[in-house]
């Protein structure tokens, strides 16, 4: 009971205090004994009143161990199974107390925290920013396991239960109290208990306030049960349209709006079995679930809490941050950088260039102000911490300048040794270069060891992603300061070695390439297209590369061959092979130069650039399906072991966070080292092998994965 504080006051209440080993409240061992023991005393008190859940923690309750689910086995499924009914049942015991039970939310409830709370009849929460609510547990492949999507619906109805459901969506205080999540919220902290203390008191004669609306009689859920004229078209529809969106790769979807169907089905207790069904499926039987917990949860927290910052640097903060180059990465880098109350200087070769460049932000934060999450007075505050000019002069003082003119190096050196004067004393020079080396682009440099590569990804208001790359020279403190302004501005840094293409461009070419080889042998175009959305990447492998334009592809080639970087590729060059026809001969440059392998319609709508079909097409090409995905998705994952083998990739953890924030790796894989994780490094080198014979040496298994599969080990 240690790990529950268990007091009860004059008043006949009873305050259940959780402070569990370890930094925050969870669903371990540790709990279980310790909740079962807690709602075993709670049924013999005599005298009871209410009884309040508080936390002394600064977040309510974390949720789940995660550990525990990464570890369990397919062969434990009915022992986890019955882990989870006995879990509901220690919640179901607590909500069907003859007193009231208030939760005191002073910090994050989510998962199994906010089950917690859905268990208790009435929620009190802290209007604070640190107090988020709802059920997260479909981003790491999983749903509610304690009764959370059953509850919800019967709280909220099917149809508004399913966004907290199906997109894990989470909400603050205000929100929560406006959805019916909360029943009410306090300004302070020292309000909070007392509250939740006075309310019970206040209902302290209600019969109804110590029952759960769903075990009332004559109870009804919001909207209706799944047998309501209502609800039929959106029960027949669900499936399909979720079908579509995860394209059958994410199982946790499915099983979630399974359970949330059966709950606007059948009785609680019945729809609470259907749910453990499912979660111990989830988590024992699914490669999804592992794979996202892994990268999503560990992983990312192991990226964003620096494992490849330098310890011994002391953290710092960027005031003032100058960026040369106000075209799209630019803008961009400006808007997110004074998002976060950093003075920008954002300058380019014209001040009507600059002023351009400015306007992207208005427009953003307009976009803000329309939709009710900014005001005017923010607005203005945000705008004025950007200045636009076409002045050296005005970069004087920054602390940070991060340059994102055109891929070439000489334009690069000439900015560089022009404008480095104007940084601070040590400040740190940054270029937004996608490819070329950054030792190289550091000899522009007086400072080299003040150099370092910081890849945005656009568009940079949207993407969470930032590459950082070291040049041989680059410091410890360089990368330290570098990494701490990453995440200053909200983003995930990744951080990674000099070399051509760094990790996600060299990674994301070969999904373009291998795209093209298809083509090359005959694949239809939109049938290419459509086998690299099969195994769940975000677009096509043409269609991105329209988007990211052939006429780009074709300039950075150009520029590495006559700086004599370019190194054939394997099996030959398809892409420069490609570019060469495509965007040489015929001038498609992408889908903003005015088409590429695709036409574009005013309307968006798009349509195959003919004389590629006419070129390429083979009705009877004679390639299965099975191989053309393989292809696409084990291309990118042998490009990113030989990543790791190089050391260009500094862990595992940053690949895997990098191929999916940057490269739109599939969500399923969990990344595309960690996707060998769970393929099984035996299988995944006899199946490059299969690759290999049939199609060329660029699937040849790197020994680091054959190396794994003898030693039966893990990426991890």
């Amino acid at each position: 009971m240690s790990v529950f504080k268990y007091e009860k006051d004059a008043d006949g209440i009873v305050t259940v205090t959780m402070d569990m080993t370890g930094p925050v409240n969870a669903m371990n061992a540790e709990y279980d004994v310790a909740m079962n023991e807690t709602v075993d005393k709670l049924e013999a008190e005599q005298g009871l009143t209410g009884v309040v859940f508080a936390s002394a923690k600064s977040t309510f309750f974390a949720g789940g161990d995660l550990n525990m689910l990464l570890a369990v086995k397919e062969e434990e499924t009915e022992e986890f199974f019955n882990g989870i009914v006995a879990t509901k049942d220690r919640l179901r015991r607590l909500e069907k107390l003859p007193v009231p039970v208030v939760a005191a939310i002073n910090g994050a409830a989510l998962g199994g925290g906010f089950e917690i709370c859905l268990s208790c009849n009435h929620r009190i929460a802290l209007n604070s920013k640190a107090v988020q609510v709802g059920l997260p547990e479909v981003s790491l492949g999983l749903l509610p396991g304690g009764g959370g999507v059953v509850r919800m619906v019967n709280l909220l109805g099917l149809t508004d239960a399913l966004p907290y459901l199906l997109e894990g969506k989470k909400v603050d205080a205000a929100k929560a109290l406006k959805a019916g999540l909360v029943h009410e919220t306090v300004e302070s902290l020292d309000e909070l208990v007392p509250r939740a203390k006075a309310w019970i008191l206040e209902n302290k004669d209600s019969e109804e306030a110590a029952q759960q609306p769903w075990d009332r009689k004559g109870f009804r859920i919001p909207g209706g049960n799944a047998n309501s004229p209502k609800l039929a078209q959106t029960i027949m529809m669900a499936p399909a349209m979720l079908r579509q969106k995860t394209r059958g790769l994410l199982p946790a979807p499915e099983m979630i709006l399974d359970a949330a169907t059966e709950a606007a089905r059948l009785g609680f207790d019945n729809a609470q079995m259907v749910e453990a069904r499912n979660f111990a499926y989830l988590a024992c039987k699914t490669p999804q679930a592992k794979n996202m917990i892994t990268t999503f949860f560990f992983q990312l927290n192991q990226v964003n809490g620096g494992g490849n910052r330098p310890k011994d640097v002391e953290k710092s903060k960027v005031a003032k941050v100058g960026i040369l180059g106000a075209g799209m990465m630019g803008q961009g880098i400006a808007y997110s950088s004074a998002m976060s109350g950093i003075e920008v200087v954002l300058k380019d070769i014209s001040q009507e260039a600059a002023d351009k460049g400015k306007a992207y932000s208005e427009k953003l934060l307009d976009k803000r102000i329309a939709r009710g999450r900014m005001t005017e007075e923010k607005k203005a505050d945000i705008l004025g911490l950007i200045t636009a000019t076409a002045d050296d002069a005005d970069l004087q003082g920054c602390d940070l300048i991060i340059e994102a003119v055109f891929e070439n190096m000489e334009l690069k050196h000439k900015i560089t040794k022009a404008t480095e004067g104007y940084l601070a004393d040590n400040g740190v020079w940054g270029s937004n270069t996608s490819t070329l080396p950054i030792t190289q682009l550091a000899e522009g440099s007086s400072k080299p060891e003040n150099f370092i590569g910081i890849h945005f990804f656009s568009p940079v208001d949207k993407m969470p992603l930032v590459e950082i790359i070291c040049g041989e020279k680059t410091s410890d403190e360089t990368l330290a300061r570098a990494f701490d302004y990453v995440r200053q501005i909200k983003k995930t840094p990744i951080v990674v070695n000099d070399s051509l293409g760094f990790f996600t461009s060299r990674t994301f070419g070969t999904y373009i390439d291998e795209g093209i080889r298809l083509v090359q042998e005959g694949v239809h175009p939109i049938q290419v297209d459509n086998m690299g959305k099969a195994i769940g990447m975000p677009v096509g492998s043409l269609t991105v590369h329209d988007e990211t334009s052939q006429q780009l592809s074709h300039k950075v080639i150009s520029t590495q061959k006559d700086m004599g970087l370019f190194v054939e590729p394997a099996d030959g060059d398809a892409m420069t092979e490609m570019v060469n026809w495509i965007y040489g001969e015929h001038n498609r440059g992408g889908r903003h130069h005015g088409g590429g392998y695709f036409d574009y319609a005013a309307d968006g709508s798009k349509t195959v650039w003919q004389p590629l079909v006419e070129k390429y097409y083979k009705e009877d090409h004679g390639l299965e399906e099975q191989d053309m995905k393989d292809r696409l998705l084990f291309r990118s994952v042998v490009e990113t072991l030989k990543c790791l083998q190089e050391g260009v990739l500094r862990s595992v953890a940053d690949g895997n966070i990098g191929s999916i924030m940057g490269i739109g790796a599939p969500v399923w894989t969990g990344g595309y080292l960690q996707f060998i994780n769970t393929y099984g490094a035996k299988k995944f080198v006899a199946r490059c092998k299969e690759l290999q014979a049939k199609y060329g040496n660029r699937f040849e298994p790197p020994a680091i994965v054959v190396e794994k599969a003898e030693s039966g080990e893990l990426f991890s």
